[in-house]
């Protein structure tokens, strides 16, 4: 079974693979407009004199609209269709990133980052939810990986066009190509592949899931005959519609409501998912990394050198998840990553809690200098072979298909709203006590082994159809 299994995974269809990397742009741009204001805070707050407090919030605010189009991308997706969402997220960057660039003043330029986070919301959900719908069983986990792998490549581009732009004017508040400053044109960067994202989302064919919601099967069945040719397309129709019409027996008719706390159990899985993924503190622990590299014997000015070799190892220890979530599937590759993340965060507190000196004068002595550099560097790679990129598979999958991309966009909104709080929390957390926070970060990813161990099932290699079933609860309506 297996050699036929792989026999089929060497016949992957040029044309699944181009989808699946077209619907993973969405991603780049993801990664690229979250972390393309990192090398302009500082000149932003000179350039508008803003105080610590409101420079927090412009570049935070960027996530409440993230929660927001995440929220909103269900509802788009439901009702027009995957594509027009991807279009309209597309345009969002677009204006956003042309906003940003020429903003005159701090409450313009939160307005514009808020309509970024739009953008970002509705292609966080947008992409996993088109890849897994197009992708063939058998190498889902791989393609819908992508979507994260074009996470860390937007990460990664961002910080280097921001240190390019930087480094080429002397400075990002420094003027460089037609009188602009450069803190400018890395925003105006964003511009590029927004139109790229555009001009590919009028290229793709609409999700087959979809046209079958919308009656049109056989529109649905020449899709899905060139995506997956040497599978029973047939088959796939009958799948899907059984699917929408055991719905329509458990009475959910599309529905997210059920009885556990409003929700259906299913839901609240892709919520803990996602809320996991962001407690373990991925999005901050490299906020503190200038104190860290500086402990451990780094200049101030090589931190944006090693921000940008942190992204290029994101990209590789992704490529690693992908090489393997079809072979060994989801829960081996989350449960060590979860391991990985526990000790490497507990290993950071002990060396934070010996540090001689408090505040921005930190200093870690003897080997915890060098314990805390591996351990932070330790942390980055389960992270980004595992947690990073799987999640985004699961959400993909777990869900059934007529409340997929709502449950996606609930989901990716508590994703978002968990960055919000562990954003504007980490300051006041680590002045208080810098141990104590990469404690708590620890235990979050304990809890996320116990999570993955006794909620979450394998899906490896199961249609969707069939990988959906594994979270129906005994009794519930099905075939």
């Amino acid at each position: 079974m297996t050699t036929t299994q792989d026999q089929t995974a060497a016949k992957i269809p040029q044309r699944v693979i181009w989808l699946a990397v077209a619907g993973a742009v969405g991603g780049f741009l993801f990664g690229f407009d979250s972390s393309v204001v990192n090398g302009a805070v500082d000149a932003i707050k000179d350039e508008f004199a803003l105080s610590e407090a409101v420079t927090g919030f412009a570049v935070a605010v960027a996530l409440l609209g993230c929660a927001a189009g995440a929220y909103l991308a269900g509802k788009i997706a439901d009702r027009y269709g995957r594509i027009p969402a991807m279009k309209l997220g597309a345009l969002l960057f677009l204006v956003s990133a042309v906003g940003t660039g020429f903003a005159f003043g701090v409450w313009d330029l939160i307005f514009w980052r808020l309509v970024g986070g739009l953008g970002i919301g509705l292609a966080s959900v947008i992409a996993p939810a088109y890849i897994s719908e197009i992708s063939p069983r058998h190498v889902r986990g791989r393609l819908a990986s992508l979507q994260q792998l074009a996470i860390t490549t937007g990460i990664f581009a961002a910080l280097l066009s921001d240190a390019l732009f930087a480094n080429f004017a002397g400075g990002a508040d420094q003027a460089l190509w037609l009188g602009i400053e450069a803190w400018r044109w890395m925003f105006l960067a964003g511009a590029v592949p927004a139109v790229v994202y555009g001009w590919i989302a009028f290229t793709l064919p609409e999700s087959p899931r979809f046209l079958v919601f919308q009656g049109k099967d056989e529109e649905a069945l020449k899709i899905f005959q060139s995506i997956a040719p040497n599978e029973d397309t047939d088959r796939h129709l009958r799948e899907i519609k059984k699917a929408i019409e055991d719905d329509k027996v458990a009475g959910q008719k599309g529905s997210l409501r059920g009885k556990t706390l409003g929700l259906q159990p299913v839901v609240w899985i892709g919520i803990i998912l996602s809320v996991l993924q962001q407690f373990v503190g991925i999005n901050v622990i490299f906020y503190y990394s200038t104190t860290l590299w500086k402990a451990v014997g780094f200049q101030e000015k090589d931190s944006l050198t090693i921000s940008v070799a942190t992204a290029i190892t994101n990209i590789l220890v992704t490529l690693v998840a992908i090489a393997l979530v079809d072979r060994i599937g989801r829960r081996p590759i989350m449960l060590a990553g979860s391991i990985g993340m526990a000790v490497s965060l507990g290993t950071m507190a002990l060396a934070f809690g010996s540090a001689t000196a408090p505040g921005d004068g930190i200093s870690l002595p003897g080997a915890w200098g060098p314990a805390a550099l591996v351990a932070a560097n330790v942390f980055v790679i389960s992270f980004g072979a595992s947690w990073g990129p799987l999640v985004w598979v699961l959400l993909g999958e777990i869900f059934p298909s007529r409340i997929r991309a709502r449950a996606l966009g609930l989901a990716a909104a508590a994703q978002w709203i968990a960055n919000f709080a562990i954003t504007l929390s980490f300051p006041v957390m680590a002045a208080a006590s810098l141990p104590m926070t990469y404690a708590m970060y620890a235990l979050f990813a304990a809890a996320s082994f116990f999570f993955v161990k006794f909620k979450v099932p394998e899906t490896n290699g199961m249609s969707l159809e069939q990988a959906e079933t594994l979270f129906v609860p005994k009794g519930s309506a099905k075939s």
